[in-house]
């Protein structure tokens, strides 16, 4: 199998991954005009994918399988145009941080917290500024929920993508701590 092939059944895996992750793993929170907003930790599986795939690779694997998730469950199904972008962009941000970072090269475990620790951050504070505001202007402007939903789920899932955020920037490092010495030897730069 060459290395790109190889590269793409690892984006599948982490793909298939994102959306167990998301649709076994979360805590729905039902909001209003018929929407919900969930806690889980599948943004940390996008920052990993990041960082064993790198930026595009891995943003591919989170925007896919969190927006297949999406589509199937009628909850978030007119989420998942706004998910594919944003989870992208987790994933796409934690990834270029992390390579410039050189956490792929580091060796003391302490650096190798730090490096992903800051590049968790980088993407996951992307998305806590943005899938508020980006959710509200998608309610808004395209699916025509009034403006008093669109800030009051605005508000809602400012709050949920907040705790997922400072919860997976943990998960991605300890998961990242635990596998990378086993995952790196086999994904191909």
């Amino acid at each position: 199998m060459n290395n790109k092939t190889r590269k793409l059944v690892y984006a599948a895996m982490f793909a298939v991954i994102n959306y167990v992750a998301f649709t076994y793993g979360k805590i729905t929170i039902p909001i209003t005009a018929g929407t919900s907003t969930a806690i889980h930790i599948a943004n940390a599986v996008v920052v990993l994918s990041s960082w064993f795939l790198g930026p595009v690779y891995g943003g591919l694997a989170g925007a896919i399988g969190l927006s297949i998730a999406d589509l199937i469950d009628p909850r978030y199904i007119t989420s998942a145009p706004k998910t594919f972008i944003l989870k992208f962009m987790i994933g796409f941000i934690a990834g270029t941080v992390a390579r410039k970072l050189g956490l792929q090269q580091k060796t003391e475990r302490k650096d190798i917290i730090k490096a992903a620790a800051i590049s968790a951050v980088a993407g996951l504070g992307f998305n806590v500024i943005f899938d508020p505001i980006v959710g509200y202007l998608y309610r808004q402007y395209i699916l025509g929920i009034p403006q008093e939903a669109a800030k009051i789920i605005a508000t809602w899932v400012a709050g949920a993508t907040a705790i997922n955020a400072v919860v997976c920037v943990f998960v991605a490092v300890i998961l990242y701590l635990a596998l990378y010495k086993t995952f790196l030897s086999k994904v191909p730069e």
